[in-house]
């Protein structure tokens, strides 16, 4: 799953829901965007592993955090503020890491 954020129309609520709800709540996730675009979750690098080639990315959610996953996704909330971080930082983000809290 992943978000084109080329295209206005991708950025919504229920994309970004879908994203959150694609990952893995029992590995660590890292929430990504490149600098084509493209929002994704990544699994194998996270934190500063494998940089290059990004816009930003956000904090690692660490395994069981609950920030990925089925409920996770149902948090409207979270759903919320993750939205707004991707909404206000592309396609010029206020840093290259966003930390959430």
């Amino acid at each position: 799953m992943q978000i084109d954020l080329k295209q206005p129309q991708a950025l919504d609520l229920e994309a970004v829901r879908a994203l959150i709800g694609s990952g893995n709540p029992a590995q660590h996730n890292q929430l990504r965007v490149s600098r084509d675009g493209i929002a994704y979750l990544s699994t194998e690098a996270v934190g500063g592993m494998d940089i290059d080639g990004l816009c930003f990315r956000l904090e690692t959610w660490a395994a069981g955090s609950g920030c990925v996953g089925a409920a996770a996704a149902a948090d409207d909330a979270w759903v919320g503020q993750i939205f707004r971080a991707l909404r206000d930082n592309w396609p010029a983000p206020k840093s290259d890491y966003i930390d959430m809290y």
